[in-house]
This record gives C-alpha cells, sequence and structure tokens, in this order.
C-alpha cells in the first residue's frame, strides 16, 4: 500500500487500482500506463511539480498527452514566473520517484492546481504513487482532499 492509497482509504474516497507491469527503459511514463492499461490519454493525468518565483512549489496535473504551460501556472498561483522542479527536488519533496508521484499522500502539502478538462471527464487516473501503479478517481477528490483548484494549465483545444 502506497501513502496515497493510504490517503484515499482513510478519508473514504472511492478509487479504483490498476496496475500494469513498468519497464524501467520506458522513455514516457504517462505514456507507457496509457499503453499497458488501454486507456485514452486524455484521460490519464500526470503529476507534476513547479517552482514559482516565491520559492514555492505547486504540484500540476495535466493529462500526459498535453504540456504545462509554465505561464498558466503563474497566473493560476497568483505570481510572475513558474518553472518545472527539478527531479530531485520533486522526489524529496513528495516522496515518491519520478513516474510515480502522486498528488495524494505527499511528504508536505502543496497548492494544487488541476486542468480544468477534468472536470468535463466523469474520472481520470494518476499515480497511485509507484511506477506501474494507477487510481482510477472522480475529479471532485481533488477538490476535496487537496483543495485543488481547477484552472487552465495547458493548451488543449
Amino acid at each position: 500500500m502506497t501513502p496515497a492509497i493510504s490517503e484515499l482509504e482513510d478519508a473514504g474516497c472511492k478509487y479504483e487500482l490498476f496496475h500494469y507491469d513498468h519497464d524501467p527503459s520506458t522513455g514516457s511514463y504517462g505514456g507507457e500506463a496509457v499503453s499497458k492499461l488501454g486507456l485514452d490519454d486524455e484521460k490519464v493525468f500526470k503529476t507534476l511539480l513547479s517552482e514559482l518565483n516565491t520559492g514555492e512549489f505547486v504540484v500540476c496535473l495535466i493529462p500526459v498527452s498535453s504540456s504545462l504551460n509554465l505561464k498558466a501556472v503563474a497566473k493560476a498561483a497568483g505570481v510572475k514566473r513558474a518553472s518545472m522542479a527539478d527531479g530531485k527536488v520533486a522526489e524529496r519533496r513528495t516522496g515518491y520517484v519520478l513516474g510515480g508521484i502522486s498528488p495524494f499522500g505527499q511528504n508536505r502539502r502543496h497548492r494544487t492546481f488541476v486542468e480544468e478538462l477534468a472536470l468535463s471527464l466523469s474520472s481520470i487516473y494518476v499515480s497511485a504513487g509507484k511506477r506501474g501503479l494507477e487510481i482510477r478517481v472522480v475529479p471532485q477528490v481533488f477538490s476535496a482532499l487537496l483543495d485543488a483548484s481547477f484552472v487552465r494549465l495547458t493548451n488543449y483545444g
């Protein structure tokens, strides 16, 4: 059991768990989940950590098929600039390894922003805190557990 699963269970949130055999040579963790589980790449969200010019770190969830718009992150956070956090920093701050970073059960609480597209979906998939393990949840879980904001973070549509 991962900290992500524990947080969902402790809060009484419904989720569905999906396993697949992770290939260590894969180039895209999210893409691997999409192909091995046969999922729609707009419904599988990757968890990214962004560093704001204020020194704050924020969690951003976007579809694996999209790229994070850092100007949109800065706007959502109310700051001048945002950049991608270094991978090692992301691992330390969340307690997870890259490719297995879940928005749930992180070492520290971070402000969380979810691509607004999620609200148009009945459920989305995110990492369960380990490579090869995904959780399907309803988007409302992010606001309920993480006080997440749903905002435009990508250049979709």
